[in-house]
């Protein structure tokens, strides 16, 4: 009887010593999935930041694009001598006739 409790007392130390190494070992582990998913959250951020400036560049890019031609047509809006105003009103005196019918 005395050496079932020496085998009992025995495997209970044992359990007793691995169990800071178990600990050791889950908080590596837990340390690594942090690491894991911090990187992880970088790379993500990192991309969507490239991704930002890409779209915000091709909008400037439009932006700029319309500008020209904005300019362009003016251009050969004036070379026709077609002006841009009288349109305009034109647009204006329809809308108010439509108005008073």
């Amino acid at each position: 009887m005395d050496s079932k409790s020496n085998v009992n007392l025995g495997n209970t130390s044992e359990k007793m010593n691995s169990s800071p190494n178990a600990l050791s070992s889950e908080a590596k582990d837990v340390q690594d999935v942090a690491q894991f998913v911090q990187t992880l959250l970088q790379q993500v951020q990192d991309k969507f930041q490239m991704m930002s400036d890409q779209i915000l560049s091709r909008i400037d890019e439009m932006g700029h694009r319309i500008d020209d031609l904005e300019h362009n047509l003016n251009e050969l809006m004036q070379q026709a001598g077609i002006s841009d105003e009288p349109q305009v009103n034109t647009v204006q005196q329809n809308a108010s006739s439509g108005d008073q019918k």
